[in-house]
């Protein structure tokens, strides 16, 4: 018996759809043998599941979902020995693609775990609740709230860009950025990310890094075309560039942050709506977060997308 591999908890989104969580299912359901599988029924649950590992002195916990269940999963894991494997199952898995945890198949990233090398990744807070990738306030979490699980189902990530094409032609509210050394900088949207990618295997955030406990923090200051135009440019050039320090956009890194703005304003992290507000607050938790992960990451990026986008390269 000592021989056999470990069962590990597996927290599980059941209520993921299409085609890849049908296959994730069937290959967690082939190597049932290998977890103890915890079908979630709310974030609330998948929190409560995976604090209750971390009290039960459990070495692993496999989060198998999208970024939003990986969210939940973290808040419980934060600051404990317990270690996060993940299962991307998600529409992007941002934070899989980040670390460098395959997201075609399970096997590969069931490889990963049973590698057993494992990294400390900084684990910071927006308002009190954690966050390990990014966040967003303004457009793209406006995009998200516009966004429905129905046009998600049907028309997989083209369905964000299609409410994009409705929000772009809104004219958003201004947002003041206070830096915990002073710095301030005025702008009408903003990403903070703990890592470089945004939206999937894009590199956004070109300084970032999640173990060297900044944030990275890219303000836009203009709406519309100008808004589409930077953003893009800085998709294109695998990432915006830290010195810039323009009219349209500023790049700024920080150890914390306060955003306020005259009403409230949407705001996501890790890819999911947390709602609305006119302050936010951005604080390192003093807490990392430990996850399986191959050893050397891999980013792969869609060429033909920035082959579509070229105008925006110069």
């Amino acid at each position: 018996m000592s021989d056999l591999p470990p069962r590990y908890p597996l927290i599980l989104n059941p209520k993921a759809k299409g085609e890849k969580a049908k296959r994730a299912l069937t290959f967690i359901m082939e190597n049932a043998t290998r977890f103890t599988i915890y079908a979630t029924r709310s974030r609330e649950e998948a929190i409560e599941l995976a604090q209750r590992f971390v009290a039960e002195g459990e070495e692993l916990v496999i989060a198998a979902g999208g970024d939003g269940t990986l969210n939940a999963v973290i808040e419980g894991l934060a600051g404990s020995k317990t270690a996060l494997g993940v299962f991307p199952t998600g529409t992007m898995n941002v934070f899989a693609r980040e670390m460098g945890i395959p997201h075609d198949k399970l096997k590969n990233a069931m490889e990963v775990i049973d590698g057993g090398h494992s990294k400390e990744v900084d684990l910071f807070q927006m308002n009190g609740a954690p966050f390990v990738q990014m966040a967003g306030i303004g457009f793209d979490a406006q995009v998200i709230e516009e966004t429905s699980w129905e046009s998600k189902k049907r028309f997989g990530p083209m369905a964000y860009m299609l409410a994009a094409t409705k929000v772009i032609r809104e004219a958003p509210p201004t947002l003041k950025v206070t830096c915990c050394d002073g710095r301030e900088v005025e702008g009408v949207a903003l990403f903070v990310g703990n890592g470089s990618l945004y939206g999937g295997q894009f590199p956004l955030f070109k300084n970032a890094s999640n173990q060297d406990n900044l944030l990275d923090v890219v303000v836009f200051k203009e709406p519309g075309y100008q808004f589409v135009k930077d953003s893009l440019k800085g998709l294109v050039k695998g990432g915006i560039d830290p010195n810039t320090h323009g009219d349209t956009v500023e790049y700024l890194q920080a150890e914390s942050l306060r955003v306020t703005c005259e009403e409230d304003v949407p705001v996501e992290i890790d890819g999911e709506l947390w709602g609305r507000s006119s302050e936010i607050e951005f604080l390192p938790t003093g807490k990392t977060l430990r996850v399986f992960a191959p050893v050397e990451r891999k980013v792969k990026r869609r060429y033909a997308l920035l082959k579509m986008l070229s105008p925006w390269r110069d």
